[in-house]
This record gives C-alpha cells, structure tokens and sequence, in this order.
C-alpha cells in the first residue's frame, strides 16, 4: 500500500488593501514559516500551525499604517480557503475536533465540525469585552475577525469558549492553540471511515 499524498493548498489573494501568498500542508509536522508585518500575529500563526500539525507559509503585505484588520482579516480569508481546497472530498475525515487548553491562567475551549455550513461562536463569559483588550499594539478583537473569515471560507463550524483569562497575550495564545489542535483532529483520517462521515452522504 502506497503512501496517501499530502492534502495541500495555496492561495494567493491581492486588494488594494493587501497581497497575500499562503500555502498549507494539513498532513505536515508543524513547520510555520510566517511574515506578516505584525509580530504578534506572525507568533500566533507560528503557534497555530505547531500545534495544528499544519505546515504554513505566510507572506503578507498590507496597509499596516491604517489598521491590522485588514491583513489579519484576509490572511484568516485564504487560510479557510486553503482548508477547503485542501480538504477536497472530505472522505475518511474524522469531521468534528475539540480541544481545552491552557496558557497559565488562560483557558480556551474549541470545538469544530467540518460541516460545510460555514458559523462561529465566539465566548468570553466573565470576561471585559476583546475590544477592550490588547496584547501589546495588537487588539484582542482581531481573533474574532480572524476565525470569521477562516470559518466562512473553510466552511466550518467552530464554537470558542475563552472560560478564563487575565492576560491578553495568554487568552490569543490559548485561543490559537485550542483552534489548531481542534482544526487538527477534525481533519485527521480515520483508517474505519470509508466515505464522507455524513449520513447525508456529502459535507
């Protein structure tokens, strides 16, 4: 029996706002190799691709001098789409991933359905609002905008609980890290699953 080829992707995208080359590996050991302009957000793309067992190239050029948003906003854009296409038939996935992972006094549960009906839930009970935070000149509010756009071009469902936090830098990281390790089991193979894991028959 051969070995089953990676499950690959790249996809590049140009605004007048940004331009922006990714390419992903789902079946990769973890490699990120990332340039943004944000080193905050290059350190959390790092993390997600190390603990997602993806291996991610980014490079990214966009209007920094305005805002982040808009980089951030359409790198998480070609990261979903580069989940979908690398996805492909979705047969053999394991299709739902969770994770509850910690970052000292952070805590951030994740859980993901590759269910092709692209929604986010986004929870911080007890928590000031991420428009309020800030890890650095990075704004905490950008982790929503960023799973946004990965779950509507990744066609996912994804729920994120932030159940506990006071630094800002530990809720993104623990956030970061729920996702990946979530993303990662959730598109796993699964040697038992023949077709695509949906009594619908499609995803």
């Amino acid at each position: 029996m051969g070995v089953a080829p990676h499950r690959t992707a790249r996809i590049e995208r140009s605004t007048k706002e940004t331009e922006i080359s990714l390419s992903l590996d789902l079946d990769g050991c973890g490699r990120g190799e990332i340039g943004t302009g944000i080193p905050f957000f290059d350190h959390m793309l790092a993390l997600f691709a190390r603990h997602g067992l993806l291996d991610l190239q980014v490079r990214a050029r966009g209007d920094r001098e305005v805002d982040f948003h808009h980089t951030v906003e359409d790198v998480g854009i070609c990261l979903g789409q580069a989940v979908e296409a690398a996805l492909g038939d979705k047969i053999g996935i394991r299709r739902y991933g969770f994770a509850l992972v910690p970052m000292d006094e952070a805590l951030a549960q994740a859980a993901i359905d590759v269910s092709g009906r692209p929604f986010l839930a986004l929870r911080t009970p007890d928590l000031p609002p991420l428009a309020l935070l800030h890890a650095g000149a990075f704004p905490a509010q950008l982790l929503e905008e960023f799973l946004r756009a990965v779950t509507v071009h990744g066609m996912l469902t994804l729920h994120l609980e932030i159940r506990a936090a006071r630094d800002p830098h530990h809720l993104l990281e623990a956030s970061f890290k729920a996702v990946a390790r979530a993303l990662a089991m959730s598109v796993e193979k699964d040697g038992r699953i023949v077709d695509v894991p949906s009594t619908k028959g499609v995803l």
